[in-house]
């Protein structure tokens, strides 16, 4: 039986007095190590909560993610905030519900455009509903987790995708102190040198860019320093393009899913090669007598990619969850996550409690026994209580605010609310008459939400969805409406065709 330390403070100094009983060693940590355990904040995009052995995939092989949960908590409930990147990536690092803070789609790659409004009052006369648009950056004001670090004493490093803004909102405007790779990119130009990421220098031609940031991040821990440090290694992999080692790809074609569902080599490929980074991250640690003042955090920014196509395949398949990325459903949102807090989390442990990753940012300051400012808002709570195993969280739901449309997976703009076993769905505008539709579902007994419950249970979706309009009333969402000037027989002007561009080197393609 491992016994966990419920009292963060005592954890501190005992990661003090550790330290100062080590012997001086004359290799690259020759200093007393850190007071404060360091933080590592492990997030791979688009990795779906089955796109991994350690959740029950029998075709993708990812050992170290294994591995990782040996050494710490496997969580089976936990939550994006978004089914999509850049609103999940701006809830680690505030705290807040996209909702809150008006990124609700991946949007950072953009034209800021800070002065346009999100939701007009009104829309040509043959739009029927008017939609938001999401803001494009992460606001400067916003105090972010690296900054609230920083100010402690943290050296802050950002290595990998950031999709949070154009250059005047990059990583070193937000409390990093390092920078390596992060920009505005959706995903690499290239998954082979040259890469064409600004922030990142080209390697050798045909090398690989998961590789490539793990050396980055394996020559940062391997650092000279006297301050613990926050280190987001944020993954570009498993996001389009999809590129993989041919290598290892090979392996995966000769691979079939006994379930028969997961069948596409290339993302296999993507998937070990992100898993293998991992591996060398917790060796680093290991090698360096790092992994017990360490910190990690493991977890994805959206469910898995279910509507491109590579060589005839979606990239993945996220059953026994309905849909993925890009939609409402326990596929877009729900997420493989492991955390380890050495002498705190028991090891080889599981939770099924609801986390979310509003949750991470209260979570970190509270082990560290540090307060919010006075100002500062958060919507997200500590699951300290979980990690240490001394209660349960006190919270009444959490929500996923997604009012955009997405063709590519039949996606209309939607509101959820969790709460217990239950998740009440708002479509809006989305019925006849138009007005709300609804979907419940009990996940506990229907985690592939294949039975709707709605019309049998219609107290239940009253009560479900006062929740819903209370939390979009708090957070001050942007919501569909009705466009005033609708005309039913109004048509939309013809669309015109864009001059197609001429390829690199005005050659044909």
């Amino acid at each position: 039986m491992i016994n966990t330390v419920s009292n963060r403070r005592e954890f501190l100094q005992q990661c003090a007095m550790a330290a100062g009983a080590l012997p001086f060693s004359g290799k690259i940590f020759a200093q007393a190590k850190p007071k404060k355990p360091n933080i590592l904040f492990f997030l791979v995009d688009d990795m779906g909560w089955m796109d991994n052995s350690l959740y029950g995939s029998q075709y993708y092989e990812t050992p170290n993610l294994k591995r990782l949960a040996q050494r710490g908590m496997m969580f089976t409930n936990a939550y994006a905030a978004n089914p999509l990147c850049s609103p999940t990536r701006a809830s680690i690092l505030t705290g807040k519900f996209p909702a809150r803070l008006k990124i609700t789609a991946p949007a950072g790659h953009l034209k800021p455009m800070p002065n346009q409004p999100l939701l007009k009052d009104q829309g040509p006369p043959w739009q029927k509903i008017v939609w938001p648009r999401s803001k494009r950056f992460l606001p400067l004001a916003e105090f972010t987790l690296a900054e609230a670090l920083k100010e402690v004493g943290y050296q802050t490093t950002f290595i990998g995708k950031w999709h949070l803004g154009h250059e005047a909102w990059w990583p070193k405007k937000q409390g990093f102190d390092i920078n390596i790779a992060g920009g505005q990119y959706p995903g690499p130009p290239s998954y082979f040198s040259p890469y064409k990421i600004k922030t990142l220098p080209d390697g050798p031609k045909g090398e690989y860019l998961t590789d490539r940031l793990t050396d980055e991040a394996v020559k940062y821990l391997q650092r000279d320093r006297r301050d613990p440090f926050f280190l987001c290694f944020w993954h570009y992999a498993v996001h389009a393009p999809f590129q993989a080692k041919e290598e290892i790809t090979r392996k995966y074609r000769q691979k079939k899913d006994p379930r028969g569902k997961q069948k596409c080599p290339i993302m296999g490929s993507m998937l070990q090669s992100m898993d293998e980074s991992l591996g060398r991250i917790l060796d680093t640690l290991d090698e360096l007598k790092l992994a017990n003042d360490t910190m990690i955090i493991f977890t994805s920014d959206n469910g898995g990619n279910m509507y491109s196509d590579v060589e005839g395949q979606t990239p993945t398949n996220n059953y026994p969850l309905r849909g993925g990325k890009a939609t409402i459903y326990e596929g877009g949102t729900r997420e493989p996550t492991v955390i380890v807090w050495p002498g705190v989390v028991k090891p080889n442990s599981s939770c099924d409690e609801v986390i979310t990753s509003i949750d991470y940012y209260p979570t970190i300051l509270d082990m560290l026994n540090l307060k919010p400012k006075p100002q500062q808002q958060f919507d997200g709570i500590s699951i300290v209580p979980l990690l240490n195993g001394t209660s349960k969280l006190d919270r009444e739901a959490i929500f996923c605010h997604f009012p955009h449309m997405t063709p590519a997976t039949g996606n209309w703009p939607c509101v959820y609310v969790h709460r217990g076993d239950w998740k009440l769905i708002r479509f809006f505008h989305a019925a006849d008459d138009d007005k709300h539709r609804y979907e419940l579902y009990n996940l506990a007994e229907d985690i592939s939400e294949s039975n709707n419950l709605a019309a049998k249970l219609p107290e239940k979706v009253k009560q479900l969805d006062a929740l819903i309009e209370q939390h979009l009333k708090d957070t001050g969402a942007l919501v569909p409406k009705l466009n005033p000037r609708y005309d039913p027989n109004a048509k939309p002007p013809p669309r015109q065709k864009r001059p197609r561009k001429k390829p690199a080197g005005g050659k044909k393609n």
